[in-house]
């Protein structure tokens, strides 16, 4: 079925699930089977081959994670899809896929802390030369693309500080070169955002996150070029992080209500940031959706939604962020986000873990700097919430002065 001309909502619940199911089943059946057995062994060649559709080995292929990879492929207006084990996953093997010794990457600072440790501490080891630009500064990445690189990867909005890059213009850049393009969507989703459109070469999604929507089951994917795709799949089912049927079936089925959620989440979202950005305790709000943040004209431009994560730093200090986030009510203090629950909490716990407090300073990211996926909750109720625990601290805060 041609998805072209229909609505993301409806794409997201029938992509890669248009043939009928086992026994008529109207959803997609988990199936666990390691191997798939063939009675005609030149069939079975074909399709071990490639030239025959069929699944041979679930370590390779699997029927329940094919309907996954059709449905963000679909989604993101991909030539082909393929999946791994967690969202890490995705993008290591990405890199490691289409690099080799001597390659240069050119990517920005405000990357997600394991992609950062990737940059820093693996890619080096193997040869592969690292330039990192200041997140923005779309002048100083231009210049080091000139240069000559072999990749060009980017993350946008970025985790944590929701940081923008236009990623029409640094493809432009990078394809003058003969780079190829790599987006991490994981806080847009392709219901915001769909970076092929707009240059790309290649998408990468923590499934774990917003695709899946219920913090239960993990994932990653990777969809754009045919040619891009196949080679990185040719590395990963080598390399063995395949992903499973049973979370594949999860963060399909989780996806049936991307768009429903990702708009709430879009909704409420706005509102708390601007909430927030009022409050005499908040130092700042960092959300795209906000007219004063630097890159909201970027944003607008290549973004049909601006997310359901914020980041907000507080007046204080990093006790006053241990004190703030107890008092919540309606949140998770857990290292993830995009569920369907509001999950929150600081960098040094969740999002750049890995790195220390002065590296975490190198990149912009205070202390006090709190990230926080909003849920599906009643917006009403989350702010309700929030102001609670801002008076609570203010509290605290005075009666400090006084003793």
């Amino acid at each position: 079925m041609d998805f072209s001309k229909k609505n993301k909502g409806t794409a997201s619940v029938w992509a890669g699930e248009t043939d009928p199911f086992y026994k008529g089943a109207t959803t997609s059946p988990i199936v666990n089977s390691v191997a798939f057995a063939y009675h005609d062994l030149d069939e079975w060649h074909d399709v071990a081959t490639g030239k025959a559709e069929g699944h041979i080995y679930s370590r390779n292929t699997n029927p329940t994670v094919h309907v996954l990879e059709e449905k963000i492929r679909i989604l993101e207006g991909a030539e082909a899809a393929t999946s791994f084990a967690t969202g890490m996953g995705a993008i290591s093997n990405t890199l490691f896929g289409l690099l080799a010794p001597g390659k240069r990457v050119v990517s920005i600072k405000d990357t997600y802390g394991g992609t950062s440790r990737l940059f820093l501490d693996f890619l080096p080891t193997y040869q592969i030369n690292v330039t990192l630009c200041e997140t923005g500064n779309h002048e100083a990445m231009e210049a080091e693309i000139a240069k000559g690189c072999d990749l060009v990867y980017l993350e946008t909005p970025t985790n944590p500080t929701l940081k923008v890059v236009d990623i029409k213009r640094l493809s432009a850049a990078a394809h003058q070169v003969g780079a190829v393009v790599v987006v991490d969507n994981t806080f847009a989703t392709p219901i915001n955002q769909n970076p092929l459109k707009l240059g790309a070469d290649l998408v990468i999604h923590s499934a774990t996150k917003f695709l899946g929507g219920h913090s239960d089951a993990m994932g990653g994917l990777l969809c754009g070029k045919k040619e891009l795709v196949e080679k990185v799949f040719r590395f990963r089912e080598i390399n063995g992080a395949s992903l499973q049927a049973d979370p594949a079936y999860l963060i399909a089925r989780g996806m049936k209500t991307l768009e429903l959620r990702i708009e709430r989440q879009n909704a409420s979202a706005l509102k708390i940031a601007r909430f927030l950005k009022a409050h005499p305790k908040v130092n700042d709000v960092f959300y795209p959706g906000l007219e004063t943040h630097p890159g909201h004209g970027i944003a607008k431009e290549q973004m049909s939604g601006f997310g359901g994560v914020l980041s907000f730093s507080l007046k204080g200090s990093y006790d006053d962020v241990k004190t703030f986030l107890t008092k919540l009510n309606f949140v998770h203090l857990a290292a993830s986000l995009g569920s369907v629950s509001t999950l929150a909490g600081p960098p040094r716990t969740t999002s750049h873990v890995e790195l220390t407090e002065a590296q975490r300073a190198q990149l912009g990211i205070p202390e006090s700097l709190i990230r926080y996926s909003v849920g599906i909750e009643n917006v009403e109720d989350l702010i309700g919430d929030l102001t609670q625990a801002l008076a609570a601290l203010e509290a605290v805060f005075e009666t400090e002065k006084t003793v």
